[in-house]
């Protein structure tokens, strides 16, 4: 991944369109790395998880320019590649695996990141019937040893509406988004294991999103 994290790099310092347009070539070699990465894990990953389907790289990779239209940031592109690799695509809805590129700040993640509030109804229903199986994916020793805990940056304060506040789990309905990632080094992008270790850490994620998914689509 030299190509991507090199020019990302320069990108960050030089994050205006003559720049870009400069280096036009540059960026084509790395996305081109980029992309050619992302075919291969979703190559590999329908095996590890055959409820993804068929889903086409250029489908889950994001742009690099930003929308700038309600920004206060005028900066014109994204300091980063990212892909979403989902069931359905990126606007399907669905809770997928999300991987960033990015100097200092790369990681392999996923789940689902603030979905609609008629999603995350359905998700909290389906915690709420099944607490046990859904404490034994996220507690399961190798995906706690791996991510840590759910990500709770967001989570509401008091119980979410229609849903019994004495319910002995209500801490897992209170995250807006059900999430999990794992840092990467800039050492594992330059490496050889980069695409083992992606692959373990979606693999990983396998049972939490089927359970997501379920909820959201039964």
């Amino acid at each position: 991944m030299e190509k991507s994290l090199s020019f990302i790099k320069e990108l960050k310092k030089n994050n205006n369109r003559d720049w870009f347009h400069s280096n036009k070539k540059r960026y084509e070699e790395a996305r081109g790395e980029f992309f050619s990465f992302v075919e291969e894990i979703i190559n590999e990953l329908g095996i590890l998880d055959p409820d993804l389907g068929p889903v086409e790289a250029k489908n889950a990779v994001f742009r690099i320019n930003r929308d700038i239209r309600f920004s206060k940031d005028k900066s014109p592109y994204k300091m980063n590649f990212g892909a979403f690799i989902v069931k359905g695509g990126k606007k399907s809805g669905n809770a997928g695996y999300y991987f960033h590129m990015e100097p200092g700040g790369s990681f392999a993640g996923g789940g689902i990141y603030h979905p609609m509030p008629d999603v995350l109804k359905k998700i909290r229903t389906e915690i709420y019937g099944n607490p046990e199986e859904f404490l034994d994916i996220i507690n399961e020793k190798q995906f706690a040893s791996y991510f840590g805990k759910l990500w709770d940056g967001d989570m509401l304060k008091t119980p979410p509406k229609g849903f019994p506040k004495d319910f002995e789990r209500i801490d897992l309905l209170k995250y807006k988004s059900y999430t999990v990632w794992r840092d990467y080094n800039d050492k594992l992008l330059l490496g050889n294991d980069l695409k083992k270790e992606t692959l373990k850490a979606f693999g990983l994620m396998v049972p939490m999103l089927r359970f997501i998914n379920f909820g959201i689509t039964g």
